[in-house]
């Protein structure tokens, strides 16, 4: 919009932060002392949250924002961060005019580290400019470069994803198994969203199968419970000859399997 902002001595003006997380869920905070109705979204009172200064400049360099806050509103707690609720969530900044409801955004990017600091939080903001950050170049590798059933590897992600409920649960081992479906194995280095339970919308990594279980990289909520629906998607070691023997799909494998590496350089002539 056009509204320009403190070019009156006295303006009605707050901030607001609007966090939309990997799991669906979307919450609004503001710096004003009541609750604020914004694009839809309630923004809750939370005077304890504080940005520092927001920079922003026209070269290459990053963006840089830090958003401090105290774990006393309901919809931050320190379960959830540490069960990475908010890891890689959206994150909008700006200023509203708690009278007329005009706003304007200073500040948009994702969550990067996250730390907890006594009774509070500290969250370091990445913009879109941290993307330049990573290299476009593909390198030589023995393993596909290609995303599972992504650009590259052209097979359908619907073909290997299932849609299956949960059977037994090992809290100690971090692991759950699933009733039907393909064997475990099949999901080794996949992943899984949940669909129902106190995890509902979260994506949980496949790191280790053992047996019929899968051992996840994020804990397992206790109020897990059998029954609960989960969303799997198998995955893939991205070798050579799983891409041929199990998928078929060597034509469109992205790698360099047989290149000679560097250990070539150091092998010695052997005696005859």
């Amino acid at each position: 919009m056009s509204r320009v902002f403190f070019g009156a001595e006295l303006e009605g003006v707050g901030s607001y932060w609007r966090v939309a997380r990997t799991d669906g869920v979307t919450l609004g905070f503001t710096s004003h002392d009541r609750d604020i109705w914004l694009d839809g979204v309630l923004h809750r009172a939370a005077p304890g949250m504080l940005p520092s200064a927001v920079r922003r400049t026209a070269d290459l360099g990053a963006d840089s924002v830090d958003v401090q806050g105290a774990l006393t509103h309901d919809a931050i707690s320190a379960a959830d961060l540490a069960a990475g609720k908010f890891d890689g969530a959206l994150v909008e900044l700006g200023i509203v005019d708690w009278e007329t409801g005009d706003c304007a955004t200073l500040y948009r990017g994702e969550i990067g580290a996250l730390s907890e600091e006594a009774a509070g939080f500290s969250a370091e903001l990445l913009s879109a400019k941290a993307q330049l950050d990573s290299d476009p170049v593909p390198r030589t590798s023995p393993t596909c470069r290609a995303q599972f059933c992504g650009p590259g590897c052209t097979l359908s992600a619907a073909r290997f994803t299932h849609a299956l409920r949960v059977a037994t649960i090992d809290l100690a081992a971090n692991a759950v198994s699933f009733a039907g479906g393909p064997p475990a194995e099949q999901f080794r280095d996949g992943r899984l969203r949940w669909a129902e339970g106190p995890q509902t919308g979260q994506t949980n990594a496949v790191v280790d199968v053992d047996g019929a279980m899968l051992v996840l990289e994020k804990s397992l909520d206790p109020g897990l419970a059998v029954g609960h629906l989960a969303r799997l998607f198998e995955g893939c070691d991205h070798t050579i000859a799983t891409c041929a023997g199990r998928f078929g799909n060597s034509i469109n494998f992205q790698g360099e399997p047989f290149l000679p590496g560097n250990d070539i350089l150091t092998r010695t002539p052997a005696a005859t």
